[in-house]
């Protein structure tokens, strides 16, 4: 490792993570009041509240994870089993694995190599007389093309649910990220814009959504119905207080934590724009990146080397980029391609479709953009913290490498 390596702010500790007084005071009431279950105390349903303001939505239900919102915001739109829905092959698997549990088929669009998102026209590809929903994910904190989605849902009748965990307050066209579909859904996981360990929220302004997402958080107990009673097959899915008092505090940080992540990758845009075979992130027009991560389309023609290759230069100057962030599309593991989904059934997946997945030639034909974008795709680590001195060690250090592996290219 090199003697003037920089040590970066790791948003898997104190260094990269806005934590502190703030979450403490509140915690330290949760505490005195001896109240930890959501459904007796106050900050749970204050967060709730004020997430959904902040946002300009009506209703706001705070979840365990990014993953219950997601079964939570499908359970809300009441598929039938075998229905399908729309994804993308590059997402976490607690984005897909909500519609397998509730016995939907999920089905995958391309995306496209330099945004890593679906678009319009791969969604209108794979849309069926089965298909219910599609579950778009504003990957990286870079917001899908979202105008030519809703348009394309709206005239088929599909719900849209938007995968937020890693845009908290990006704009598309003036409107905030999780506000344009029918449910969005955001992450409170460590590594996210804010954070209480573990923890999610969705929010909507349609009130059939919002009462069937809070009865599924409460195993369909009707709380404060006049009768309740366990109206339909559900889970708890429910947050503490300690985690409501932290996301409390979270949220008064999060306009700031979002502008210092934006400031920082401006910097290191202007940094970066000069090197031939390298893009930087780009957002749709009159719309704004909130870089989850910071991340770089790296061509192999241009430079002469590949992507993992730059990430292992990197890695000698003490920074641990992420080369082809998901290592593979998300139908190339083993619970869809071979179907280990419930005992030795296969179920909701069809034997045509697994064989299909099995197929790696198949799925490079059928996802080009999606294949071309994890092969070229270096994510770089980023948040809150990353000062001028941090930007410009990693600017420097992405300049560097690129030279020692063109020369290395040359020689050989």
């Amino acid at each position: 490792m090199s003697e003037t390596t920089l040590k970066l702010p790791s948003d898997q500790d104190h260094s990269g993570r806005d934590l502190g007084r703030e979450e403490i005071e509140l915690l330290s009431e949760v505490i005195a009041s001896g109240v930890l279950n959501s459904t007796k105390g106050t900050k749970v349903e204050r967060f709730e509240k004020e997430f959904a303001a902040l946002h300009g939505s009506k209703h706001g239900v705070a979840l365990a994870s990014g993953t219950a919102a997601i079964h939570a915001a499908i359970v809300a739109v009441n598929p039938d089993p075998m229905d399908e829905i729309i994804t993308s092959p590059i997402t976490d698997m607690g984005a897909i694995a909500p519609i397998i549990y509730q016995g939907c088929v999920p089905v995958f669009a391309d995306t496209d190599p330099y945004t890593y998102n679906v678009t319009a026209e791969s969604i209108e590809k794979k849309i069926t007389k089965k298909t219910r929903a599609v579950i778009v994910t504003h990957l990286f904190g870079n917001p899908c093309r979202m105008r030519e989605i809703m348009a394309l849902a709206g005239k088929n009748h599909l719900a849209v649910i938007e995968d937020c965990a890693q845009a908290y307050l990006a704009e598309y066209e003036g409107r905030k990220a999780g506000t344009i579909g029918d449910i969005g859904v955001f992450s409170l996981q460590q590594g996210k814009h804010m954070t209480t360990g573990e923890g999610g929220i969705a929010i909507t302004d349609n009130a059939d959504h919002a009462r069937r997402l809070r009865l599924f958080v409460n195993k369909a107990w009707g709380y404060g119905d006049k009768n309740p009673d366990h109206y339909f097959l559900a889970l708890n899915y429910r947050l503490t207080e300690l985690q409501g008092a932290v996301a409390l505090a979270q949220l008064k940080k999060l306009p700031s934590v979002v502008s210092r992540r934006q400031a920082a990758a401006k910097k290191l845009d202007a940094r970066l724009r000069s090197i031939d075979g390298i893009k930087i992130p780009a957002p749709p027009a009159d719309s704004t990146h909130v870089y989850w991560k910071y991340c770089l389309d790296v061509d192999p023609e241009i430079l002469g080397f590949d992507v993992a290759e730059l990430a292992a230069q990197l890695k000698n100057f003490g920074i641990a980029s992420a080369p082809r962030y998901i290592q593979k599309p998300a139908f190339r593991c083993q619970v869809i391609k071979d179907g280990v989904t419930f005992g030795r059934n296969h179920f909701p997946l069809s034997e045509e479709m697994m064989r299909g997945y099995q197929d790696e030639g198949w799925c490079r034909r059928e996802y080009p953009g999606a294949y071309q974008a994890l092969s070229r795709v270096l994510v770089l680590p980023w948040n809150e913290f990353y000062e001028e001195t941090h930007v410009r060690y990693i600017a420097d250090k992405i300049h560097e490498s690129v030279s020692l592996l063109s020369a290395v290219k040359i020689k050989s």
